[in-house]
């Protein structure tokens, strides 16, 4: 599949005029940076919440490649995160010396 992708994260729920920005961002898209063997655009709306119904009726008639999502945050472990970084640390502090 090549073709260009837009991402919006949303902290909120879904919101029906989400889609008309993203329409306008993938034409943007198609017109100006899109290359001639590239199929069209895609975008993807993250959303922390969304309504079925809603995103049904949003979607029912848009012929863009949209596509609306949830999305749940899950907070690495502290001491996890904690030795990743040290390890990140020592592999920069290698390399540069």
């Amino acid at each position: 599949m090549s073709c260009l992708v837009a991402f919006e994260l949303k902290l909120g729920e879904f919101k029906a005029e989400y889609l008309g920005k993203m329409n306008l961002y993938l034409e943007a898209l198609d017109r100006d940076v899109k290359k001639a063997q590239e199929n069209p655009s895609v975008g993807v709306i993250l959303c922390s919440s969304k309504d079925k119904d809603v995103v049904e009726y949003s979607l029912s008639k848009n012929m863009s490649q949209t596509l609306i999502s949830e999305y749940k945050l899950k907070l690495i472990d502290k001491k996890l995160l904690e030795t990743k970084l040290k390890e990140m640390k020592t592999l920069i502090k290698n390399d540069l010396d």
